[in-house]
């Protein structure tokens, strides 16, 4: 019996040494913890280190302005409105520039010197609502007209009949990207002959966003993308109202052209039918 017992604690013994030695078995070294923390902390350093060198960049090319400033000065937007005539874009534009007028920010609204139709002083749709307005020959005009303490304050600039404007995309860079102003642009994206028109199609690359309008065909009734013109005037720059142009779809567009270029000939015929008479 005395054996029994001694082996029985001899095996204890030896199975709790054995579990002790087999807790302590030598490992490797667990150097991971330690050599990621350290490039963990390497990495924020220089994570700080870009930042800052990234923040005394924006603040030196922002005339040592701080950086939220910097920042706040670019995020401008610019909203494009194009379209025929007659299809609601000076309407548009005025609706969208009270609308920012209503929220508390301070707003201004250009039109080109060229379109005195309704006089210079108001931007005027074709149904007699109106907006006073400045009008300019070039955009670039608009901040020395104003003058610069002026033109800081302004949070919207409005721009009707933009495709007059030879300098819109640069002035719409600007005012943009540089100086935090929200630009609506409205204006003809082609002219009668469905060619481009302008620099209106130029600054849809730079756009927030790009509303196209339609007008009714005066011929059919149906959705109206083209502008007609009903003379036999062949400048591009050409002025005028529902007298000179109509709002037509495709089809009455093509028939019109059609028209006009048989009317032309016929024409042509005629004075030289009336030179050679006279000779």
């Amino acid at each position: 019996m005395r054996s029994v017992c001694a082996m029985t604690a001899l095996l204890s013994v030896c199975s709790s040494t054995s579990l002790r030695s087999s807790a302590f078995i030598p490992r490797a070294p667990f150097l991971s913890l330690p050599f990621r923390r350290d490039l963990s902390c390497s990495k924020l350093r220089l994570a700080r280190s870009i930042s800052t060198a990234a923040a005394a960049v924006k603040a030196r090319a922002g005339g040592g302005r701080p950086l939220m400033e910097v920042r706040a000065a670019q995020s401008g937007e610019i909203h494009v409105i194009v379209g025929p005539m007659f299809a609601g874009k000076t309407t548009a534009l005025i609706r969208r520039v009270q609308a920012e007028a209503a929220t508390g920010r301070t707003v201004a609204l250009i039109k080109s010197d060229k379109d005195n139709r309704y006089g210079l002083d108001s931007a005027v749709t074709h149904d007699g609502t109106k907006m006073a307005c400045w009008a300019l020959p070039k955009l670039s005009s608009f901040q020395d007209k104003l003058g610069t303490e002026a033109y800081d304050k302004v949070d919207v600039i409005g721009i009707d009949e933009a495709q007059f404007f030879d300098d819109l995309y640069d002035f719409c860079c600007k005012a943009a990207d540089h100086d935090g102003k929200i630009v609506v642009v409205a204006g003809l994206d082609g002219d009668y002959k469905r060619n481009k028109f302008g620099s209106v199609l130029d600054i849809i690359p730079l756009a927030d966003s790009v509303t196209k309008l339609t007008a009714r065909c005066e011929l059919c009734g149906h959705r109206a993308f083209f502008t007609l013109r009903k003379t036999q005037e062949t400048r591009t720059e050409f002025i005028g109202g529902a007298d000179v142009y109509m709002p037509v779809c495709r089809q009455h567009y093509l028939d019109g052209q059609i028209v006009i270029e048989a009317t032309r000939i016929v024409m042509e015929v005629e004075r030289s039918t009336v030179t050679h008479a006279l000779k």
